[in-house]
């Protein structure tokens, strides 16, 4: 059974990540959603909604089966997180993050990855990596440098505490907050208005603000150091 909804509204797709309780990433969830990103960069459509469970966006990495990973696994964990940002934040379309509700740590690394993010006023939002003692892949790191200022960045890398909608908004986390019923809705909106403009310079100007960005990640999570040791010993 699959852990994405893939479906279409007009010449919008919609991708819904949907792994109970709380869409938290373990490997066939990030490869899954990496895979998909794939085929949309293949053949790309007007504009896609990316959305979560309700009440969750993703919590993340899942915490509860990582303790059972062996090397190859905790690689397959890093190589997936890399990919999945870098897939996501490639899109050439109009990407429209339709935040449901909790994203955190990972979870909202991927909401940084879309170009504009609606988010539940209900919801939390962090980066606790550091606190719960898990490194950042190259690309996941390299998003939220590129996707947040060094204010919001520090604050958030740095304090690892959960934070609420409205504060995500002041610090550019965010582009909308709404009661977490009206998110999908106003994002498959936005993302209409979004697909209208012309699809070729709508690329050219993604490409022109992430190409050189996207290039460096790239190249840094192919030699990401955390391949060879992720969690484990507390560095």
């Amino acid at each position: 059974m699959g852990l994405l909804a893939i479906s279409r509204a007009g010449n919008v797709v919609v991708v819904m990540i949907d792994r109970a309780p709380a869409n938290a990433m373990n490997i066939e969830l990030l490869e899954e959603v990496s895979s998909a990103a794939a085929g949309l960069a293949a053949d790309p459509p007007s504009a896609v909604v990316l959305s979560g469970r309700e009440g969750f966006f993703s919590a993340g990495a899942d915490l509860k089966a990582m303790p059972g990973y062996g090397p190859e696994e905790q690689r397959r964990m890093v190589a997936g997180i890399n990919a999945m940002a870098l897939a996501i934040y490639g899109l050439p379309c109009p990407v429209v993050g339709a935040i449901t509700g909790h994203a955190i740590a990972g979870g909202l690394v991927l909401a940084l990855c879309t170009d504009v993010r609606i988010a539940a006023e209900e919801g939390r939002y962090g980066l606790t990596e550091v606190k719960v003692g898990v490194p950042y892949p190259q690309a996941a790191i390299g998003v939220v440098r590129a996707e947040l200022s060094p204010h919001a960045a520090r604050w958030l890398a740095f304090g690892n505490q959960l934070i609420d909608a409205g504060e995500c908004l002041r610090l550019g986390v965010f582009d909308e907050v709404l009661p977490a019923e009206e998110v999908p809705a106003r994002a498959l909106t936005l993302a209409h208005e979004l697909a209208a403009f012309p699809a070729g310079t709508y690329a050219r100007t993604k490409r022109e603000l992430r190409g050189a960005t996207l290039e460096s990640l790239r190249a840094a999570a192919a030699q990401d150091p955390l391949l060879d040791r992720w969690v484990g010993e507390r560095s």
